[in-house]
């Protein structure tokens, strides 16, 4: 006797739905008790896993979070309500400014939506040929992922389609910075590149990258999510003289503001930290040998800045 196969999508655990929708373990499970959802199931082990369906109404909620809304309103409330929440929230307040996406990044969005891989590396390709690595991240790759941020905000895009353009991006980024870094002698600072352990984004970090090399400095990238001590012990064994650490929104302030007074107490009194992103609490950190970017073209005023330093410094 044959046995059918089921078609049915399989439960994630809650590893995989904290991957998959940016919220917490912690934060599921208070939701849980508090909300009455989720309501996972158990596996053969007896830990938690959660059907497709309510990992689905997650994103929805983490999308609508990401606007604005609180938890307490809206993790109780039906599917419906939700999905009409977002479609008035993606009428109003929150379309992008400009209204219009410029002429120029239109075809990459296209070719977003139509899953044209292939198309999309070619042209993000030739753009960075054409303009130059600081160029192809400032006027190409930072507007472009806000505005795919905003299209997937607006349920225009599905998650996979988000992530194969952050994949795209990212090859095409490492190759102008392998091209830069074999074309240029080091002249900047050692940078040591990395996020907090609540700081899953990366695709800023590599911004980051790309244009410190492009400006002559030695990047050593740890990647996403650093334990903070281990930040202070990578600083430490490879001399750096400056930790990046980039920051997306959906930081909490708490963590930003206590995490970086933590990693300060454990640096080198001669190695300074740049942070820059879109985190809120970076508007209002005041620490000593902490310098907060205002946008990634900032990022050559400070290069430039710590050459004038290093100068003053040699007898």
């Amino acid at each position: 006797m044959i046995t059918p196969v089921s078609l049915d999508p399989p439960a994630l655990s809650i590893a995989a739905v904290e991957r998959d929708t940016g919220i917490g373990k912690d934060t599921l499970r208070v939701w849980e008790r508090r909300y009455g959802f989720p309501v996972p199931g158990r596996d053969a082990f007896g830990e938690r896993c959660y059907p497709f369906e309510q990992v689905e109404k997650l994103r929805l909620i983490r999308r609508l979070m990401d606007q604005g809304h609180r938890p307490g309103r809206i993790v109780a409330q039906p599917m419906a309500a939700l999905l009409s929440l977002s479609q008035t929230a993606a009428r109003g307040a929150l379309t992008p400014t400009p209204k219009q996406m410029p002429a120029y990044l239109q075809d990459y969005l296209d070719q977003i939506k139509g899953q044209d891989v292939v198309a999309l590396q070619d042209q993000l390709t030739l753009a960075l040929q054409r303009e130059g690595l600081s160029h192809f991240v400032i006027d190409f790759v930072a507007p472009l992922t806000v505005w795919v941020g905003e299209a997937w905000v607006r349920g225009e895009l599905a998650v996979f389609e988000e992530h194969l353009f952050t994949e795209c991006v990212t090859r095409v980024m490492r190759l102008g910075i392998a091209q830069c870094a074999q074309a240029d002698g080091a002249s900047g600072p050692k940078v040591l590149l990395t996020t907090f352990p609540q700081e899953p984004h990366g695709l800023g970090l590599l911004m980051v990258e790309s244009l410190l090399t492009e400006q002559g400095c030695t990047c050593l990238s740890l990647g996403t999510q650093t334990p903070l001590l281990d930040i202070a012990r990578a600083a430490h064994a490879h001399g750096v003289d400056v930790v990046a650490l980039s920051f997306s929104s959906l930081m909490k302030s708490n963590d930003v503001l206590s995490g970086m007074s933590e990693l300060r107490q454990h640096l080198p009194g001669t190695v300074t930290v740049w942070a820059g992103g879109q985190a809120a609490a970076l508007k209002r950190l005041t620490l000593n040998k902490v310098e907060v970017l205002s946008g990634l073209a900032d990022l050559a005023v400070h290069v430039k800045r710590w050459r004038s330093a290093s100068l003053k410094l040699k007898p």
